[in-house]
């Protein structure tokens, strides 16, 4: 391509650009807050082609690390030269471990309460198995002061220990160029999920092709290199694999982040959606896990998975964790999601 046939051409322009542009952008971190700074990089990058920029060091020395550097970096991750790649991963490691610390407490807080407590039995055999303590708690409505007693109506047991693992989770990302925040957010929230011991998570990231990156998942940052943003979708050979993933159907959670526009077989997609839900998985389909609301997605597709019972819709990072407790609890997500998003 033009690129690499005349690649002097091409060093010398970036050579020339880079350090005006990065003085600039250490100038706007000194005067304006990051918030400010964050709206002003983005704006910069996308009106002024500043992407090719990205791969000089001193540009990614001088740039406010946020979530969208982080998915534009993500773009450039196959031709990223020597010089620039530690800088690029000082980048994501450092917006890595902000979202972390943002997201990770709360996360196991809401999917750990969760799991506790869909893992209670109701109507225990022995009274050895009643958790006293929650049984009180339920039944106060029925104290009767008169007599000084509490008529326990109804008994809430402890839950069975036995089982380490409670719930299989499986996470499906969509590596389009659109879904770039989505991947960066799903990675963290992977990360987070697969240090649960109590959870069994797996991470596929695909375009038209699936890529299994679950023997990453203890650093999101790898996770992240992992992947390759842009090309085509193949949402049906994403689900066909995630499919054999699927061992426990009745305690699984498959996320399916995706605009759900379609590169592969549409029908074949939609009726292994039917047979996952079937079999008692339990499918939940994001049209975006970012701040940034829904993108462009295929109202069509997201229709029909309405139509068997899978609502698809955008959600944002500080409302995943409790999507995620809802799903454990198998609450009704379409009511959630009108509730939880706008």
């Amino acid at each position: 391509d033009e690129g690499r046939s005349r690649p002097g051409r091409r060093s010398a322009g970036l050579g020339d650009s880079a350090p005006s542009v990065a003085r600039w952008l250490g100038d706007i971190r000194e005067y304006f807050p990051s918030s400010v700074v964050q709206v002003m990089q983005k704006d910069a990058i996308e009106r002024l082609d500043l992407t090719r920029l990205l791969l000089e060091p001193e540009m990614l020395d001088a740039v406010e690390p946020d979530v969208h550097l982080v998915g534009t970096l993500l773009s450039l991750n196959r031709v990223l030269p020597d010089r620039a790649r530690e800088s690029a991963r000082a980048v994501v490691r450092t917006v890595v471990r902000d979202l972390e610390r943002r997201l990770a407490q709360k996360t196991r807080s809401a999917v750990g309460g969760a799991l506790d407590r869909s893992a209670r039995v109701l109507r225990p055999r022995r009274l050895a198995d009643v958790d006293w303590e929650r049984t009180i708690r339920a039944n106060l409505r029925h104290y009767l002061p008169e007599h000084g007693t509490l008529v326990p109506e109804r008994l809430i047991g402890y839950g069975r220990r036995q089982q380490a693992v409670k719930r299989d989770v499986v996470l499906a990302i969509d590596q389009s160029g659109s879904m770039a925040a989505s991947v960066v957010y799903a990675s963290v929230f992977g990360a987070v999920l697969a240090s649960m011991r109590s959870l069994r998570t797996s991470l596929v990231v695909f375009d038209t092709n699936v890529v299994d990156l679950t023997d990453q998942l203890h650093d999101p940052v790898e996770v992240l290199f992992g992947t390759q943003l842009g090309g085509g979708t193949d949402i049906n050979r994403a689900i066909a694999y995630c499919q054999g993933l699927v061992t426990r159907p009745n305690d699984t959670i498959m996320v399916l982040i995706s605009d759900l526009y379609e590169g592969g077989i549409r029908d074949e997609m939609l009726r292994r959606v039917a047979t996952l839900t079937a079999a008692g998985v339990q499918v939940v389909v994001l049209l975006a896990l970012s701040d940034e609301g829904a993108p462009a997605y295929d109202h069509d597709n997201a229709a029909a998975l309405a139509a068997m019972g899978v609502p698809a819709f955008a959600c944002t990072p500080d409302a995943f964790p409790e999507l995620m407790a809802a799903a454990i609890e198998r609450r009704d997500l379409k009511e959630w999601s009108e509730r939880n998003t706008s």
